[in-house]
């Protein structure tokens, strides 16, 4: 079972496949795990890995995952993105792709923030986002649905502590789409594709606004999850997408 140790966080991923490095971050919120990508309307484990070398990994200190680690208040997002980036180091990988689903979108704009050098381009499936209808929605969610996991296996952990953290995560940040501001986006020059939805926790004017202001952006059909014949169009986009990007970084 592949686990990185380093500085108190244990990081558990999956790989598959070899060339040119994918980073899949899988969605499901703050509980997102590489397990949960077969819920997802596609797996890119199983659509990729016969072309890329595809790596996935678990979220810090998701329900019913294996990376675990301090519940990092101040670094909130940041934390998840060192994860990212100790991985990358660990498999000595300077350059790479990246694919993620749902909370994986404002993790994706971190990364761009972070490391922009590194990503060579960068897929946003029904990336999570602000929406002013449900404002609450992350946060009611997370302290719902992965607080009282947190808390019962970390007894050092109390629901104060969860509390702000998800304050500090999304309340406090009740924009957009969290992580980076609409100045950032307009000037972001990486390969952007994105595969909007339409519901409170993934919402498609958030999305579509990141796509109109991103200077090298792409949208896919949509909506694209209303059957299998729509997924399959979907992914031959995203394979479309991952070519010319490859193409263009050799």
């Amino acid at each position: 079972m592949p686990v990185i140790k380093k500085n108190g966080v244990e990081i558990y991923y999956e790989e598959a496949g070899t060339g040119l490095p994918i980073l899949v971050l899988p969605g499901g919120g703050l509980n997102a795990t590489v397990a949960g990508l077969e819920n997802h309307a596609f797996n890119p484990i199983e659509e990729f890995s016969d072309k890329y070398r595809v790596i996935a990994l678990d979220l810090r200190n998701a329900a019913n995952g294996k990376s675990i680690g301090p519940l990092e208040i101040e670094k909130t997002w940041d934390g998840f993105t060192d994860d990212q980036l100790t991985l990358m180091d660990h498999l000595s990988i300077e350059k790479f792709m990246v694919l993620g689903f749902c909370i994986g979108g404002p993790l994706v704009w971190n990364l761009l923030k972070r490391a922009k050098d590194r990503v060579i381009c960068a897929t946003l499936v029904h990336p999570s986002g602000f929406t002013s209808s449900h404002p609450n929605i992350y946060f009611q969610n997370n302290i719902r649905g992965w607080a009282p996991n947190l808390i019962e296996n970390n007894p050092d952990i109390t629901l104060d502590m969860a509390t702000e953290f998800l304050n500090n995560m999304y309340t406090k940040r009740a924009d957009f789409v969290f992580t980076v501001d609409r100045n950032f986006v307009r000037n972001c020059e990486t390969p952007i594709l994105i595969l909007p939805d339409d519901i409170p926790a993934h919402p498609y004017a958030t999305a579509m606004e990141t796509a109109l202001l991103a200077p090298n952006s792409q949208v896919s059909l949509y909506p694209w999850k209303e059957n299998d014949r729509k997924i399959e169009l979907a992914i031959r986009h995203i394979s479309s997408f991952l070519s010319s990007c490859s193409q263009s970084s050799n």
